[in-house]
């Protein structure tokens, strides 16, 4: 089962991460997305949030995203974390916009 939640800034993400956790998910399973990779590695420190890395998308697709765009890293990244690649796209456009996503996967 995958969650997918749209925030605002950390403080809401915060909040939704602690929900998650009460329905079951623990930080393993909980990925947080920011267009800018500091504030993606920021937050996700700070909250404890797994980061998708080489486990979730296999060697070659890390890879190749070291040579990709950042629009293509993202769509990659969440692609890996349990989206289909159209909610993919959709959810980049929204990490456009200075939001943050939320993917939380059980079955990764």
């Amino acid at each position: 089962m995958t969650t997918k939640l749209v925030v605002e800034n950390a403080l809401q993400a915060k909040t939704e991460i602690e929900k998650l956790h009460t329905q079951g998910f623990t930080e393993d399973h909980i990925y947080v997305f920011a267009h800018d990779p500091k504030r993606t590695k920021d937050i996700g420190d700070a909250l404890g949030t797994e980061s998708v890395g080489i486990k979730e998308q296999g060697f070659l697709d890390s890879l190749k995203n070291m040579t990709s765009s950042r629009g293509d890293e993202l769509r990659a990244k969440m692609a890996a974390a349990g989206l289909s690649d159209q909610e993919a796209e959709e959810y980049e456009e929204i990490l456009d916009q200075g939001r943050l996503v939320i993917i939380a996967n059980k079955d990764l």
